[in-house]
């Protein structure tokens, strides 16, 4: 079976469908991670200004520390929602990344399976050990490929949860830090 010039247009305007699709999605994540960097911008910038005035109203060293200490928990629980936040914005985009390369991927595989079975029916006589090879090594290249797919899901299922779980000991270890500066 030989691809006709109509199947390798298609093929090719599949392809540039699929590459501005991946490329707007891409912009997409862009401008969530701008959008976020502007609306912690502003909020950092407004608390700026309060700590700064905070600071101008401290009358001894003690109401200092406490100032220090009070600002410390907050900081630590916004700095792990900015990091959780900017997590989901890159799992969502190269979530989508990877929908769209399974998709071309499973395509390709089902036209490599054609291809061989259309092959095999037009093949000489006697080739038929050749064919059961070259079926044998895609269905091998088909397990690998699933396996791996696996292998990735868990890795990244096990990277949220260690997100997770240093976001919340650095948001505990802040309190701890606050709750002790407070005691003093």
């Amino acid at each position: 079976m030989a691809l006709t010039a109509d199947q390798l247009v298609a093929a090719q305007k599949a392809n540039l469908e699929t590459l501005f699709g991946l490329t707007s999605k891409a912009f997409e994540g862009v401008e969530k991670i701008i959008e976020l960097n502007v609306t912690a911008s502003k909020a950092a910038l407004t608390e700026a200004a309060g700590t700064a005035q905070a600071a101008l109203e401290v009358k001894d060293v003690q109401e200092f520390l406490a100032l220090q200490a009070s600002l410390l928990q907050p900081l630590a629980e916004k700095t792990a929602a900015y990091g959780r936040h900017l997590y989901d914005i890159a799992q969502g985009t190269g979530a989508e990344f990877g929908k769209a390369f399974e998709a071309k991927a499973t395509e390709g595989q089902q036209t490599i399976v054609s291809l061989i079975d259309s092959a095999s029916k037009n093949a000489p006589a006697g080739s038929e050990t050749a064919v059961a090879v070259l079926k044998s090594a895609v269905a091998a290249a088909n397990n690998a490929f699933e396996s791996v797919q696996k292998a990735v899901k868990q890795a990244s299922d096990v990277a949220e949860a260690n997100f997770a779980a240093v976001s919340a000991s650095a948001v505990n270890a802040a309190k701890t830090t606050a709750t002790a500066s407070r005691k003093r």
